[in-house]
């Protein structure tokens, strides 16, 4: 997956119908830059129109072809990297935005109340002006010409992030990716919210995902398997780590992420800090001080 280096700002096309533009927004958080794929011959679809960045609202542009028009723009979720473009695309080309909702849709009632005590930042980054033109609901159908997405609502790396079905293949916005495990940062992410929407997606048998950043995932099921693995090893390895006294979720995060450089070692604070308010909901452990990002917590003595 590292060797992925695609052009930036050039249409590739990954099936028929199908192509991909990447943005020019590369990060620690969005590998080589976030994806826009565009679905259809005539009338399209841009799913996921990245940042607010004239020069691939630009290359956006240029990919329609003469006897192509944009009828569609959906957002998977509303981080930065991923909705901002939609409304300035929407005014250029008159198609109408499509998602789950605005910032705070799909937000579990424990999201909720941590929000609520106080709980904030350590995202991706919310585009909290993000409101669609038209707000989709979870198995709804979307039909375009020549094409029709089923929308499945993923919610965990965002409470309002949606996959979409195209026949056999999936694009999976930020939910699963080949590069990386996806970022579950509370309180925009959930990682209870997460784990179900990776077993809702891993009941059914794909050919292909598309994703939000990163190369093509060719094989699927066996990447789902694998995230569901790797966040029951880091359960794992956190609770051993509480087992040796309590603590906050940085101090915990320096035991179990040996391999993660010092850059990203905020991110998989927050990935951390998901996984204890997790297993505070299972009974697991408890915080010791008020629920912040800085709270320690404690194993729960097993019976």
């Amino acid at each position: 997956m590292n060797d992925f280096d695609p052009p930036i700002g050039v249409p590739v096309p990954l099936e028929p119908g199908l192509r991909r533009i990447v943005a020019p927004n590369p990060s620690p958080m969005t590998f080589r830059g976030t994806n826009t794929y565009l679905l259809g011959t005539e009338g399209l679809a841009v799913i996921d129109p990245g940042p607010d960045n004239p020069a691939h609202l630009e290359a956006i542009l240029g990919a329609v072809g003469p006897d192509e028009r944009i009828t569609h723009i959906i957002v998977t979720h509303s981080h930065l990297d991923h909705s901002p473009l939609a409304r300035p695309l929407a005014q250029v080309t008159g198609a109408p935005v499509f998602a789950f909702g605005g910032a705070e849709a799909g937000r579990s009632a424990a999201m909720d109340t941590l929000v609520k005590s106080g709980l904030a930042g350590g995202g991706e980054g919310i585009d909290n002006a993000f409101a669609p033109d038209a707000v989709l609901a979870d198995e709804s159908v979307i039909r375009g010409d020549g094409w029709t997405l089923k929308v499945i609502h993923t919610p965990g790396h965002l409470g309002n992030h949606i996959s979409l079905a195209w026949n056999d293949s999936c694009l999976t916005g930020d939910h699963v990716m080949g590069w990386a495990s996806s970022l579950v940062s509370p309180p925009d992410g959930d990682l209870t919210d997460f784990m179900a929407s990776c077993a809702r997606l891993a009941r059914r048998s794909w050919r292909v995902f598309y994703p939000g950043h990163g190369e093509v995932i060719t094989e699927p099921n066996a990447r789902l398997d694998w995230l569901i693995a790797h966040r029951t090893g880091r359960e794992a390895a956190i609770l051993a780590a509480l087992d040796e006294g309590p603590a906050r979720s940085d101090e915990i995060a320096r035991i179990v992420y040996t391999d993660t450089p010092a850059a990203l070692l905020p991110a998989a604070t927050r990935n951390v800090l998901a996984h204890l308010i997790d297993l505070t909901g299972k009974s697991k452990v408890r915080a010791v001080d008020p629920l912040t990002s800085n709270a320690r917590f404690e194993r729960i003595p097993r019976s």
